[in-house]
Protein backbone atom coordinates (compact mmCIF):
# COMPACT_ATOMS: atom_id res chain seq x y z
CA UNK A 1 0.00 0.00 0.00
CA UNK A 2 1.23 3.48 -0.85
CA UNK A 3 1.09 6.57 1.33
CA UNK A 4 0.65 8.71 -1.77
CA UNK A 5 -2.66 10.47 -2.23
CA UNK A 6 -4.82 9.68 -5.20
CA UNK A 7 -5.45 12.56 -7.58
CA UNK A 8 -8.74 12.90 -9.42
CA UNK A 9 -11.41 15.26 -10.56
CA UNK A 10 -14.98 15.82 -9.48
CA UNK A 11 -17.81 16.40 -11.93
CA UNK A 12 -19.60 19.70 -11.53
CA UNK A 13 -22.30 21.79 -13.06
CA UNK A 14 -21.64 25.48 -13.67
CA UNK A 15 -23.89 28.16 -15.11
CA UNK A 16 -23.44 31.86 -15.80
CA UNK A 17 -26.57 33.88 -16.34
CA UNK A 18 -27.11 37.62 -16.84
CA UNK A 19 -30.14 38.97 -15.00
CA UNK A 20 -31.62 42.44 -14.68
CA UNK A 21 -30.24 44.35 -11.68
CA UNK A 22 -29.74 45.66 -9.18
CA UNK A 23 -27.71 42.99 -7.39
CA UNK A 24 -29.73 43.45 -4.17
CA UNK A 25 -32.94 42.47 -5.96
CA UNK A 26 -31.37 39.27 -7.33
CA UNK A 27 -29.99 38.47 -3.85
CA UNK A 28 -33.48 38.83 -2.41
CA UNK A 29 -34.85 36.34 -4.94
CA UNK A 30 -32.06 33.87 -4.09
CA UNK A 31 -32.45 34.04 -0.34
CA UNK A 32 -36.21 34.49 0.16
CA UNK A 33 -37.52 30.94 -0.28
CA UNK A 34 -41.09 32.26 -0.60
CA UNK A 35 -40.11 33.82 -3.97
CA UNK A 36 -39.87 30.55 -5.89
CA UNK A 37 -42.19 28.02 -4.24
CA UNK A 38 -42.34 25.93 -7.42
CA UNK A 39 -38.65 25.25 -7.02
CA UNK A 40 -38.05 25.37 -3.29
CA UNK A 41 -41.36 23.90 -2.16
CA UNK A 42 -41.83 24.51 1.54
CA UNK A 43 -38.45 25.45 2.87
CA UNK A 44 -36.20 27.75 4.80
CA UNK A 45 -32.75 29.23 4.41
CA UNK A 46 -31.42 30.78 7.62
CA UNK A 47 -29.66 34.04 6.66
CA UNK A 48 -26.26 33.49 8.26
CA UNK A 49 -23.15 31.34 8.05
CA UNK A 50 -23.98 28.17 9.95
CA UNK A 51 -27.70 28.58 9.23
CA UNK A 52 -29.87 25.61 8.36
CA UNK A 53 -31.01 24.95 4.79
CA UNK A 54 -34.22 22.94 4.27
CA UNK A 55 -35.65 23.05 0.77
CA UNK A 56 -38.27 21.12 -1.19
CA UNK A 57 -40.15 19.96 1.92
CA UNK A 58 -36.91 18.71 3.52
CA UNK A 59 -35.79 16.73 0.45
CA UNK A 60 -32.68 18.94 0.37
CA UNK A 61 -30.90 19.84 3.60
CA UNK A 62 -27.66 21.57 4.33
CA UNK A 63 -25.79 24.29 6.16
CA UNK A 64 -24.96 27.79 4.94
CA UNK A 65 -21.17 27.95 4.63
CA UNK A 66 -20.85 31.48 3.20
CA UNK A 67 -23.28 34.36 3.65
CA UNK A 68 -21.94 37.58 2.11
CA UNK A 69 -24.92 39.73 1.04
CA UNK A 70 -25.43 40.62 -1.74
CA UNK A 71 -22.44 38.95 -3.38
CA UNK A 72 -22.01 35.31 -2.35
CA UNK A 73 -24.13 32.48 -0.99
CA UNK A 74 -22.82 28.95 -0.46
CA UNK A 75 -24.25 25.95 1.30
CA UNK A 76 -23.94 22.21 1.57
CA UNK A 77 -26.42 20.12 -0.40
CA UNK A 78 -27.69 16.79 0.92
CA UNK A 79 -30.51 14.91 -0.84
CA UNK A 80 -32.70 12.85 1.47
CA UNK A 81 -35.51 10.48 0.70
CA UNK A 82 -38.88 11.19 2.38
CA UNK A 83 -38.91 10.18 6.04
CA UNK A 84 -35.14 9.63 6.24
CA UNK A 85 -32.55 11.57 8.24
CA UNK A 86 -29.52 10.13 6.45
CA UNK A 87 -28.60 10.60 2.82
CA UNK A 88 -27.47 7.77 0.57
CA UNK A 89 -25.72 10.33 -1.64
CA UNK A 90 -22.46 12.22 -1.09
CA UNK A 91 -22.71 15.73 0.26
CA UNK A 92 -22.16 18.38 -2.37
CA UNK A 93 -21.67 22.13 -2.37
CA UNK A 94 -23.62 24.91 -4.04
CA UNK A 95 -22.05 28.33 -4.55
CA UNK A 96 -23.79 31.32 -6.11
CA UNK A 97 -21.96 34.58 -6.75
CA UNK A 98 -23.40 37.86 -8.00
CA UNK A 99 -21.43 40.58 -9.74
CA UNK A 100 -22.86 43.91 -10.91
CA UNK A 101 -22.39 44.31 -14.68
CA UNK A 102 -23.82 47.68 -15.67
CA UNK A 103 -27.60 47.45 -15.42
CA UNK A 104 -27.33 43.67 -15.17
CA UNK A 105 -26.05 41.14 -12.67
CA UNK A 106 -23.77 38.26 -13.60
CA UNK A 107 -24.89 35.22 -11.60
CA UNK A 108 -22.51 32.27 -11.44
CA UNK A 109 -23.83 29.01 -9.99
CA UNK A 110 -21.51 26.09 -9.28
CA UNK A 111 -22.62 22.73 -7.85
CA UNK A 112 -20.05 20.03 -7.08
CA UNK A 113 -19.36 17.20 -6.89
CA UNK A 114 -22.10 15.73 -9.02
CA UNK A 115 -22.24 11.95 -9.43
CA UNK A 116 -21.77 11.00 -13.08
CA UNK A 117 -25.19 9.37 -13.31
CA UNK A 118 -26.82 12.63 -12.18
CA UNK A 119 -24.89 15.13 -14.32
CA UNK A 120 -27.58 15.66 -16.96
CA UNK A 121 -30.39 15.69 -14.41
CA UNK A 122 -28.47 18.13 -12.23
CA UNK A 123 -27.85 20.46 -15.19
CA UNK A 124 -31.53 20.22 -16.16
CA UNK A 125 -32.57 21.02 -12.60
CA UNK A 126 -30.33 24.06 -12.21
CA UNK A 127 -31.25 25.30 -15.70
CA UNK A 128 -34.91 25.03 -14.62
CA UNK A 129 -34.22 26.90 -11.39
CA UNK A 130 -32.36 29.67 -13.24
CA UNK A 131 -35.19 30.00 -15.78
CA UNK A 132 -37.67 30.39 -12.91
CA UNK A 133 -35.37 32.84 -11.13
CA UNK A 134 -34.91 34.91 -14.30
CA UNK A 135 -38.67 35.11 -14.88
CA UNK A 136 -39.21 36.24 -11.29
CA UNK A 137 -36.45 38.84 -11.37
CA UNK A 138 -37.82 40.20 -14.67
CA UNK A 139 -41.27 40.52 -13.08
CA UNK A 140 -42.78 37.91 -15.38
CA UNK A 141 -45.12 35.16 -14.18
CA UNK A 142 -43.17 32.15 -12.99
CA UNK A 143 -44.68 29.05 -14.57
CA UNK A 144 -44.92 25.75 -12.73
CA UNK A 145 -41.65 23.85 -12.45
CA UNK A 146 -42.81 20.96 -14.71
CA UNK A 147 -43.21 23.41 -17.62
CA UNK A 148 -39.55 24.44 -17.42
CA UNK A 149 -38.40 20.89 -16.65
CA UNK A 150 -40.04 19.49 -19.78
CA UNK A 151 -38.31 22.09 -21.94
CA UNK A 152 -34.95 21.61 -20.24
CA UNK A 153 -35.17 17.81 -20.19
CA UNK A 154 -35.14 17.97 -23.98
CA UNK A 155 -32.02 20.20 -23.92
CA UNK A 156 -30.07 17.75 -21.76
CA UNK A 157 -31.49 14.47 -23.09
CA UNK A 158 -33.20 13.56 -19.81
CA UNK A 159 -36.14 11.16 -19.78
CA UNK A 160 -38.42 12.57 -17.05
CA UNK A 161 -40.21 9.23 -16.83
CA UNK A 162 -36.99 7.37 -16.10
CA UNK A 163 -34.85 9.50 -13.78
CA UNK A 164 -31.63 8.14 -12.28
CA UNK A 165 -31.77 7.26 -8.60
Amino acid sequence: MSDLGKLGTAAMVKFERRLPGPVERVWDFLTDTARLPGWFGNGTLEPRAGGAVRLMDGHVRGVVTQWDPPRKLAYTWNVLNPGEDRSDYPESYLTITLEPAGDEVLLTLTHLPVLERFEKQNAMGWHTYLDMLAAGVRGEPVEARPVYMARNAALYGVDLGNLAR
